[in-house]
């Protein structure tokens, strides 16, 4: 693809050099020198930004952090108790 970009814009500026008829070089007038710096630097700027305007780089991952968990606050624990007649035993839930 850059190759073909690069092909493109080569062919036109080439034939825009063969279109342009040049003039003859007179020191007359003043403005056209400043035109033709401020057309230089423009140009310069435009190229320039174009080039320094890359695609940023992907963004770094970070993976994440560490989990504390706590153990369970609660626990199921079988107890004795009498009931008036007799020992039975019963599941409780036990939280210390």
């Amino acid at each position: 693809m850059k190759k073909m970009i690069l092909a493109a814009a080569t062919a036109a500026s080439l034939a825009a050099a063969a279109v342009v008829v040049p003039a003859p070089a007179q020191a007359r007038d003043g403005g056209a020198i400043a035109a033709g710096v401020i057309g230089g630097l423009a140009a310069g700027a435009i190229i320039g930004s174009a080039a320094a305007n890359a695609a940023p780089p992907p963004p770094a991952y970070y993976g994440p952090g560490p989990a504390y968990v706590a153990g369970p606050p609660c626990y199921w624990q079988r107890q004795r108790f009498w009931d008036g007649y007799g020992w039975r035993i019963r599941n409780v839930q036990v939280c210390p």
